[in-house]
């Protein structure tokens, strides 16, 4: 009976080590970036493609790199863990040593999102921190906002055609505020102070969020451009477009101690199971010479 008992404890402490080393290796990984939600943005129609960099103040090492950003483009959502970022664009193909164009400090709260945009001409370029408000719109409707990236429109009247003005006098290198709208399609009417009266197509779905892009067309005119922000989820809850994505470095899920714990849960196993083999063959031996 001593031998029994001796044999039990030892299989429940050898269980409880694999149990535990099995938590440890599919547990999430604490490095993992939770909090904040950043994507970046290039309005500035004459000036060329860039890098872009996000680098954390307090870990230099965690790093977003975009490259070659050309005009018009609005990235997806990038998830980062709340804190002081500097944001800065280079050439495209630039060292990363060079030093920057322009650069901008973001300090990202838990739980918000931000738009980074380089905006204005290329002689007057800038960095502008835009806060993206992901509030879901109510039912069968839709939240849309305008960016003015149109440098060959000082000022535009933006409107839905029977529908709701989205912004009057609006300037070029701005954004209007959200506004709510019916699902469905549009025409996006878009008036300059030249005179300039344009119609463009816009198809909006029921309980998502836009950013609506007005660009120059490299051959003249204007065109628009729609991004998603946001979308509802199944259970109600807000999805960030692309905020599943991660950034480089300590941006990222940090995976680095998820395989020796694996290992560690697998050993432990391999060691229960030959204990308990050795257990039920000292078992049968007892039995056989008894």
């Amino acid at each position: 009976m001593a031998r029994s008992l001796g044999t039990r404890t030892a299989l429940a402490a050898v269980t409880a080590i694999a149990l535990g080393a099995l938590a440890v290796a599919f547990a999430p990984a604490a490095g993992a970036a939770t909090g904040s939600y950043l994507r970046l943005a290039h309005l500035s129609p004459d000036t060329p493609a860039v890098d872009v960099y996000v680098v954390s103040a307090a870990n230099p090492q965690d790093q977003i790199l975009l490259q070659g950003v050309g005009y018009g483009t609005l990235s997806e959502y990038q998830t980062v863990n709340g804190g002081t970022y500097t944001v800065s664009m280079r050439p495209a193909g630039a060292d990363a040593s060079t030093p920057p164009v322009i650069s901008t400090t973001l300090s990202a709260d838990e739980g918000a999102a931000y738009t980074v945009a380089g905006v204005g001409s290329f002689n007057d370029l800038g960095l502008t921190v835009l806060s993206d408000d992901l509030t879901l719109p109510p039912a069968g409707q839709s939240r849309v906002r305008v960016i003015q990236a149109s440098a060959s429109q000082p000022e535009l009247d933006i409107s839905v055609d029977g529908g709701p003005s989205l912004g009057e006098d609006v300037p070029f290198a701005t954004t209007t505020d959200y506004s709510t709208v019916s699902a469905g399609e549009w025409t996006l009417r878009v008036d300059g102070g030249t005179g300039l009266g344009a119609t463009l197509p816009l198809t909006v779905a029921a309980g998502a969020v836009y950013s609506v892009l007005i660009l120059d067309e490299s051959a003249g005119g204007l065109t628009v451009v729609t991004r998603v922000d946001a979308l509802s989820s199944a259970g109600g809850g807000i999805i960030p477009a692309g905020g599943v994505e991660t950034g480089a470095g300590g941006t990222a899920t940090d995976d680095s101690g998820t395989a020796p714990a694996a290992l560690a849960g697998v050993a432990a196993i391999l060691v229960l199971t030959g204990l308990m083999a050795l257990a039920f063959r000292r078992r049968a031996f007892a039995t056989h010479t008894a």
